[in-house]
């Protein structure tokens, strides 16, 4: 069974919304074991992270502070994580914006990880959102496929 680890940062609970759907997604395909985690709740004082896959939110048109810290102490640490996807919510114009600040910091800070798939960005409606209703499918579609390359590997 492959093991994944959702990370995500959240105010008003849409990202963490984003992140269920994609776990739905994936336990779909079956065979893929996820975990659910606020970033602020994630330990990662053990030196370990066990982990296949990793993903991480946004606040305001690119990563929160917080999701940064996170990727920054990823490159610190034995992992047996390989992969990673990002995923992030935006509202209006800053479509893929934190995706795409994600992935570099990414590939900077823990060069030996390798991208699963291209980010995903969800639209919300509105400050507190929630997302919007067409948005949720894309993320179930997003886990299924991650989830359809893990296990083939």
């Amino acid at each position: 069974m492959v093991k994944v680890f959702i990370v995500y940062d959240t105010k008003h609970g849409n990202t963490r919304l984003v992140a269920e759907k994609i776990a739905e997604g994936m336990r779909e395909v079956g065979g893929i074991e996820t975990t659910i985690s606020d970033v602020k709740e994630v330990d990662l004082r053990g030196g370990r992270f066990g982990y296949d896959i990793d993903r991480d939110a946004n606040h305001m048109g690119g990563p929160a502070r917080t999701t940064l810290n996170f990727i920054d102490k990823l490159g610190k640490l034995d992992m047996k994580a390989k992969w990673f996807a990002v995923f992030d919510t935006y509202l209006g114009g800053e479509f893929e914006k934190a995706v795409r600040k994600m992935e570099k910091r990414m590939n900077e800070k823990v060069p030996g990880l390798k991208r699963m798939a291209p980010g995903l960005s969800v639209k919300v409606q509105g400050m507190k959102g929630p997302p919007e209703e067409n948005e949720l499918p894309k993320c179930v579609e997003f886990g299924k496929k991650i989830a359809t390359q893990l296990v083939k590997t």
